[in-house]
């Protein structure tokens, strides 16, 4: 049956009400029918004692008279109480006298075992056979029959009063199928009917945040549309922190929080998934541009020298062999860059951290922009701070960085500009500052500079170059950032661990993502 889960358990829960009324309604009649056996056995527990004191059970003047007076006996008492049945039983059970109509007798011996037990005082209430019915058990009252004189010796014999007989059952059937009693039925099953719609009622009340979270998640949007989110009147942002408590105890409510917050980090994951394809999009077609350029004029030079080689003069051959050359070279930096790139992204990179200065490595990388900022009559300074303790760090990392940040430094510096590169100890670390005195950098450009690569105005100021230093940052724990300043230029900042800090030695470190 394809039913839902307020229906499945309203219909549970409808079978054990039910069978919880049947069962309270059997017990109910059975603790009420023993406690009826145990009050009338209890009234009539001397009713036996009391009708063996009669001497004309005790004489046996033979000729059957015994017999016949226990039968006028068992009569009289009979009319006096229809209820009760009167028999004389042998000491195995075997009925001797009664005043049974004929054909009323079933089962001609009875079990002496409740007589005697019976006798001796046994709890109350104690069910016996039923002369007149093949299985049945009744209560009923018993006592030893006294034999006077000679007859003292003879076996004993009990005396057996059925406390309900036949005119008992036939009453009590009468009144079973009388309005009390159907009354009373009808009583339970009006009770039994406002249990049931009340636990429907509360079932329905329970479940409703449960169908709420169903809906919900049906509704769900996993590319985190803003309009596509479900609704979830109930989990605001207090009761969302309220719920997250360890302390709380609704568990309806924390799943219902959990999937609202499962729900926005999914649609965040989506969003920014989406996010990283788009840009992935856009470096493709940015790295595409990039090599068309270059890939072009190399075609288009070498191309010129292999048809006109014959006619081209030695010095133009030099030229468009120089030109190609360069843009061989250019082609492949970016391609370098690129595997540099994907290499830090997606692959497990081995740090040789070691001790070393870095006002010796600034010294080094400024030897290899010297020519080219003399050309443009840039001028490299340094500001070093007196007692500038060593670093611990990836040579080579640290190298390319610094080497990525001047290029890109130089590369927007106008001519008669200057490059500035401070070092200091900030807050226990080593800081590092290159600033550049060129247009600076507009908003556009500042919200996407640690982005992929794209295009703005012609020129990547947010290029690879600046991506590979922000990844290789931070497999030193560090940050690259852009400080801002009142003056025109642009100014980056990051922070190396001084030498005794950490570590030393090779160890690997996991893809960024």
């Amino acid at each position: 049956m394809n039913l839902s889960l307020t229906q499945r358990l309203s219909l549970v829960f409808s079978v054990l009400l039910l069978a919880c009324c049947g069962a309270s309604a059997w017990l109910q009649i059975r603790s009420s029918d023993l406690h009826e056996k145990e009050v009338i056995q209890s009234l009539s527990r001397d009713l036996a004692s009391h009708i063996a004191r009669n001497p004309a059970l005790s004489d046996d003047g033979g000729d059957g008279t015994r017999k016949d007076a226990m039968r006028q006996i068992f009569g009289q008492l009979m009319v006096v109480n229809p209820s009760v049945e009167v028999y004389l039983l042998d000491q195995n059970g075997h009925i001797e006298g009664d005043d049974a109509p004929a054909g009323h007798l079933k089962r001609m011996q009875v079990d002496v075992r409740p007589v005697r037990q019976f006798i001796a005082g046994d709890p109350l209430p104690i069910l016996g056979d039923d002369p007149r019915s093949v299985d049945g058990r009744k209560v009923f009252s018993a006592a030893l029959l006294p034999h006077a004189g000679s007859d003292a010796s003879r076996p004993p014999e009990y005396l057996y009063v059925v406390l309900q007989g036949e005119a008992h059952d036939e009453l009590a059937a009468r009144v079973a199928a009388s309005s009390v009693l159907r009354t009373t039925l009808w009583s339970m099953a009006v009770v039994a009917l406002l249990g049931l719609v009340a636990g429907l009622m509360a079932f329905g009340l329970i479940t409703r945040p449960l169908r709420r979270l169903t809906d919900a998640m049906r509704q769900f949007d996993a590319n985190g549309e803003p309009g596509a989110q479900p609704a979830m009147p109930n989990v605001t942002a207090t009761r969302a922190t309220r719920v997250a408590a360890p302390h709380s105890r609704d568990e309806i409510a924390t799943l219902e929080s959990t999937f609202a917050q499962m729900a926005e980090r999914i649609g965040q994951q989506w969003r920014e998934l989406t996010r990283q394809d788009q840009e992935r999009r856009e470096l493709v077609a940015n790295i595409s541009h990039d090599l068309r350029t270059p890939l072009t004029s190399l075609h288009g030079y070498l191309e010129t020298l292999s048809m006109k080689s014959d006619s081209l003069s030695d010095a133009e051959r030099k030229r468009y062999l120089a030109i190609a050359l360069a843009q061989s070279v250019k082609v492949g930096r970016l391609a370098q860059s690129l595997f540099e790139l994907a290499r830090l992204e997606h692959g497990n990179v081995q740090l040789a951290l070691e001790d070393f200065s870095l006002v010796d490595l600034l010294q080094d990388v400024f030897q290899k922009f010297e020519l080219s900022a003399e050309a443009r009559h840039i001028a490299l300074r340094a500001g070093i701070a007196p007692r500038l303790p060593n670093v611990t760090a990836d040579l080579g990392m640290i190298e390319r960085v610094l080497t990525n940040l001047l290029d890109n430094a130089i590369r927007h510096t106008p001519d008669h500009g200057a490059v500035d590169v401070d070092l200091a100890v900030r807050d226990g670390k080593v800081s590092v500052t290159v600033s550049d005195t060129g247009p600076g950098m507009s908003e556009e450009v500042r919200a996407r500079l640690f982005q992929r690569a794209f295009t703005s105005g012609g020129a990547h100021r947010g290029g690879l170059g600046l991506l590979i230093v922000q990844r290789m940052l931070q497999l030193h724990d560090s940050q690259i950032r852009l400080v801002e300043r009142e003056w025109a230029g642009t100014t980056f900042c990051f922070e190396l661990h001084p030498a005794g800090s950490v570590q030393k030695g090779g160890r690997t470190v996991a893809s960024i993502q």
